[in-house]
């Protein structure tokens, strides 16, 4: 499935994009007296145990979806992050090899980790702002993994069992603060630093995440083009690693780092500036695309 977080002037709302459109969750639940988690906040709390209920509402709902009130159009939502309000966002620096070497960097021997907060979430189409206190702005195109339920010390092989699913993520970076310390925070959790979406994928649909391609374009220029495959550790490592010192729970959030073409990798650096746009796509999780704009 694909599921999606959507604007309404109650809060976010829980969409599932069909061939139809997006089903209204909350909308089928109550037309159909169907039992499932209709909130953002009730799906990430339950994690993968909400899965099944959400896949059997839309076995019931999508025969009648003709006409149908809760299915809407698309290109009509104001779509939220995929992913609200986490407990955690966790990155990891440095996890493609060729990414490292264009960074003058050598391959980790244990992941680099870092964070970002909630305030850097944003969703696709949203307008990034580019604060006067930096200059050096950068993408980074990321596959994102979304945790399904409490992971404690997971081993590695079975680690993907706890993964509700992926998504697209830009770990947007002011580089110029990144290194202005040995800690990168400051460069990488900037308000709206983190779009992600459009879409929510489940981990069944994506199947093996270490065949996915990693695109990134800037006004239309290809810049990034490489494939997971290039990981330094794997997603289920990252995951493994995590659990040993921390406690993943539902709607944690790991961004397993970028490949090879960002602009701090090149030798004639032309930073990104207001009037940009920067899309990104990890294959089969949609295209997230925002633009950037002047910090008011």
């Amino acid at each position: 499935m694909k599921l999606l977080l959507f604007r309404t002037p109650e809060g976010p709302a829980l969409g599932i994009r069909t061939a139809s459109g997006v089903l209204d969750v909350r909308e089928a639940a109550a037309a159909l007296n169907w039992d499932v988690p209709v909130t953002p906040d009730a799906v990430f709390a339950e994690g993968l145990d909400a899965l099944p209920a959400l896949a059997s509402l839309v076995e019931e709902a999508m025969p009648r979806a003709h006409g149908a009130p809760w299915i809407l159009d698309e290109a009509g939502l104001r779509l939220g992050p995929c992913v609200h309000n986490p407990e955690k966002i966790l990155c990891v620096g440095l996890n493609y090899r060729r990414h490292a070497a264009e960074s003058g960097a050598k391959v980790p021997e244990v992941p680099v980790l870092f964070s970002k907060f909630n305030n850097a979430l944003a969703a696709h189409d949203e307008a990034i702002p580019l604060s006067k206190h930096a200059k050096e702005y950068d993408y980074e195109v990321e596959l994102a993994v979304v945790i399904g339920r409490t992971a404690q010390d997971v081993p590695v092989d079975q680690a993907l069992n706890y993964v509700l699913g992926y998504c697209n993520a830009n770990d947007i970076s002011a580089r110029d603060l990144q290194m202005r310390t040995p800690q990168w925070l400051l460069g990488k959790t900037m308000d709206k630093f983190c779009p992600i979406g459009p879409y929510l994928v489940t981990a069944d649909e994506v199947g093996d995440p270490q065949t996915l391609t990693t695109r990134s374009w800037l006004n239309g220029e290809l810049r990034q083009n490489s494939s997971t495959a290039d990981m330094v550790f794997s997603v289920a490592e990252i995951i493994s690693y995590f659990s040993r010192y921390m406690t993943l729970r539902s709607g944690d959030v790991i961004l397993t780092g970028t490949p090879e073409g960002v602009i701090l990798g090149m030798r004639d650096k032309v930073w990104m500036k207001p009037g940009d746009t920067i899309s990104i796509e990890v294959s089969g999780l949609g295209m997230l695309t925002n633009p950037l704009v002047v910090q008011d």
